[in-house]
Parts: C-alpha cells; structure tokens; sequence
C-alpha cells in the first residue's frame, strides 16, 4: 500500500502565492517521477509540472515562470510552488508517483485525493 497526501490548498486573491505540498508513505522501494496535475470544473486532468528523481523539471506552458516543482527525496514529498496566481489556476490538484514497490519491485501509479485550489479576490 502506497498513500499520497496533499496539503497546502485554500482561498488565494489573483497575484497571489500557495505552496502545496504531497507526501508519499507506505511500501516504497523508490520513487522515479513525481508530478502535480489539476483539474478545473467541467474539464480534463491535465499536467501542471513533473519532476524526476533527478531533479528534471518539464511544465506545463500555461505556468511556464510562475510555478516551480521541486522534491525532497529523503522524505518522498513533492512542492509545487505557486506565484503570481491567476483566476484560471482554480483547480483541484492531484499529486502523482510513479513508486518502486518495497519487495515486490512493482510500479504503481499512485494518485492523491486532491487539493482545492480557488483564486478569486
């Protein structure tokens, strides 16, 4: 059993900043990627930013210099910090881990259960 939880969500004005954060916990072997994706109302699940255990980022463009991922691989917890946020960020954000399982050595595709995100002033 692999968990992710996230944390950070909330009620933000347009310009403003969040910081999410998603831990991994249970039968992990290793971590390749981790990423954050989010879905808006009435819409798909789309990419926001990934990161592999490497430390190589991609990004969506539509937060392209406004949002940086980042990763603390001792303690399986991804970021996503978020700058200069715009009414169209509002969202629910799911963190995602592509997990090693401990003994098995099975991948997983691991999802957490989401974060609200809402910027409106």
């Amino acid at each position: 059993q692999v968990q992710l939880v996230e944390s950070g969500g909330g009620l933000v004005q347009p310009g403003g900043s969040l910081r999410l954060s998603c831990a991994a916990s249970g039968s992990i072997y290793s971590i390749n990627a981790m990423g954050w994706y989010r879905q808006a109302p009435g819409e798909e699940r789309e990419l926001v930013a990934e990161i592999t255990s490497g430390g190589s980022t991609n990004y969506a463009d539509s937060v392209k210099g406004r949002f940086i991922i980042s990763r603390d691989n001792a303690k399986n917890t991804v970021y996503l910090q978020m700058n200069s946020l715009k009414p169209e960020d509002t969202a629910v954000y799911y963190c995602n881990a592509d997990v090693v399982v401990r003994l098995t050595y099975y991948r997983m595709d691991c999802w957490g259960k989401g974060t609200l995100v809402t910027v409106s002033s």
